[in-house]
């Protein structure tokens, strides 16, 4: 079976041996608080600021899923207000989910086919937590280096938290121009699901800090605590962490990644924008993700579309939210190699023939 599934998504062929590797060595039995694990940890740690350039002063940290990281953030690092920026289901559930916790706190909806609009934020100055998806599985839109780069510039005072769950490990991310990023590894890190990593920098450490939450297991302070000791809170996904570490050990370094990506992604918009019976769903090529596509039909296209490609051993990722049902999508995740997207495109050149 192919699988071109967003997420989970296909697994680096190289976990089949991890697996036995991890059970081998011993580490799936190894005490949390003892040395191997800590090595293990600062191991982890350490190649992930190399290959995925996160500047050297932030702190990596591990949850059981980006959605967890929504709740981390929200209790640990605001006391009255969060202010969320969406176009997609994603972004739109963490600030439901947000004003759960924090009722003040505020959203803003935008346009699927338009940058992020900056200028018309109007934030608050009580605002604490700026939030966005980077990379909107929902509907394969993306922010540009550039809105990113705005944003932090007109809210400098202000923390600023990215879900990068579909382009953390796939895009060369400019971590720098946020305080908080964060990931699950079952997309673009080619692992399975259970393990999230979340980036933080000095200042929202410093923040937290500030605030001195510690009402939850996972509240960032105890977070922040445990892993100076490169330790974590609870007892933790010990393989999930082993296989990210053999993971990052035996792939290039995430620029090379980035390039790989984005000239696939190309091609791929390219070639799917050849057919009349489906349209890409984003029209705006600047706001468009390198990493997932969606295209969208009628409902009985869709349907068919997915169905006939199950029957050729494909997997094709359903629509999600308000276009769960006239949308298909398509994973561009490194683990997928070019030979397997060959095979895709023989499929619909086969299925329009």
């Amino acid at each position: 079976m192919l699988n071109f599934y967003p997420g989970p998504s296909k697994l680096y062929p190289d976990v089949r041996n991890y697996l036995v590797d991890a059970y081998d060595e011993g580490i799936l039995s190894a005490p949390h608080r003892g040395e191997q694990f800590v090595q293990l940890s600062r191991a982890v740690v350490g190649s992930l600021k190399r290959r995925l350039n996160i500047p050297q002063d932030y702190f990596v940290f591990f949850t059981s899923s980006a959605t967890e990281c929504w709740e981390v953030l929200i209790q640990s690092l605001t006391k009255h207000k969060s202010y969320h920026i969406y176009n997609g289901s994603f972004g739109e559930k963490w600030c439901q989910y947000a004003q759960k916790l924090r009722p003040k706190s505020e959203g803003f909806q935008f346009d699927l086919n338009s940058p992020m609009p900056v200028s018309e934020l109007e934030i608050s100055k009580d605002t604490e937590l700026i939030c966005f998806t980077h990379n909107e599985t929902s509907n394969g839109t993306q922010v540009s280096p550039a809105c990113i780069l705005n944003l932090h510039n007109r809210f400098r005072d202000t923390l600023i938290a990215v879900d990068a769950t579909s382009s953390m490990a796939g895009l060369n991310l400019k971590m720098i121009k946020a305080d908080i990023w964060f990931s699950s590894v079952q997309k673009n890190f080619g692992l399975p699901p259970g393990l999230a990593v979340m980036v933080c920098s000095p200042r929202a450490i410093f923040r937290a800090k500030q605030i001195g939450e510690r009402s939850h297991y996972n509240s960032l302070v105890s977070m922040y605590e445990k892993m100076l000791n490169y330790q974590t809170t609870h007892t933790p996904n010990i393989l999930s962490i082993y296989l990210l570490k053999r993971m990052l050990e035996d792939r290039p370094f995430i620029k090379t990644i980035d390039i790989e990506l984005t000239a696939r992604a190309q091609d791929l918009y390219t070639f799917f924008g050849q057919f009349n019976d489906f349209k890409l769903l984003i029209e705006h090529e600047d706001v468009r993700s390198k990493t997932v596509l969606a295209l969208q039909a009628s409902e009985k296209l869709v349907d068919d579309i997915k169905k006939r490609a199950l029957h050729h051993d494909m997997r094709l990722g359903n629509g999600y939210g308000p276009w769960a049902r006239n949308t298909f999508r398509i994973a561009n995740f490194p683990a997928i190699t070019d030979e397997e997207y060959e095979e895709l495109k023989r499929f619909f050149l086969h299925y329009y023939a």
